[in-house]
């Protein structure tokens, strides 16, 4: 799991919640798969409205200029975010993502490789309303600042715990990478955060930072499917 920092300042934030406040929120089971129907209470704007799109490109042209975005998730297709808001008593129950979603309106598909969800609540906001994701190493409870995203495989099985007071709301979307393989992509991140860090130190022109470089670059040759 990433978390991904201010995607959005909290001015933006409320600029966001002022238009998503004034939306027509419908019933999130609408848009669950079976499965997913009997697990999911919340809701959601429908997926074709102008709010839904205006505000989702936003976020999109926002995360293309985010380069801790980038470099964790390699983003190849980015299925367009959608908007979920949980009040008191509802929650989204344990589940694992779609593997395979198409985009609204189109034909496009889109292999879910990675799960974000975009915080635009402040914690102080609401109660409850973590978001619990299952991993190797056990479970892990998130809830970050209006404007924080995390960004997790979509292999997690995990869940949104209910909300006791106040209300959550939050965009998520899904991503298929050009690196497929968690385990690379990974190993690809953390090699890119130590070339960012090197060149801070020494520049771009250091022996060290142009040898780490090559090495991300050549790697990214054998594992990307462009």
């Amino acid at each position: 799991m990433i978390p991904i920092r201010t995607v959005f300042t909290s001015e933006q934030v409320q600029q966001i919640r002022l238009h998503l406040d004034q939306a027509d929120w419908q019933s999130g089971e609408l848009t669950a798969g079976q499965q997913a129907r009997s697990v999911k209470h919340n809701q959601q704007l429908p997926p074709d409205g102008a709010i839904t799109q205006q505000v989702g490109d936003l976020i999109l042209d926002a995360l293309a200029r985010h380069p801790v975005f980038i470099s964790a998730a390699l983003p190849q297709k980015i299925l367009p975010p959608l908007f979920n808001r949980y009040s008191e008593g509802e929650t989204y129950g344990l589940h694992v993502d779609n593997a395979i979603r198409v985009v609204p309106g189109t034909s496009i598909r889109l292999r879910t490789d990675l799960s974000a969800t975009l915080f635009l609540s402040d914690p102080d906001e609401y109660e409850g309303g973590d978001l619990q994701i299952q991993d190797h190493f056990g479970s892990q409870r998130v809830k970050l600042a209006a404007g924080d995203m995390i960004l997790y495989p979509s292999t997690s099985v995990h869940q949104v715990m209910p909300v006791t007071a106040g209300s959550r709301v939050c965009a998520v979307f899904w991503i298929q990478s050009m690196v497929r393989s968690h385990e690379q992509r990974s190993a690809l991140f953390d090699l890119d955060q130590s070339v960012q860090s090197l060149t801070s130190l020494h520049g771009h022109e250091h022996q060290d930072v142009t040898r780490l470089s090559g090495v991300y670059q050549n790697l990214i040759r054998q594992w990307a499917d462009a």
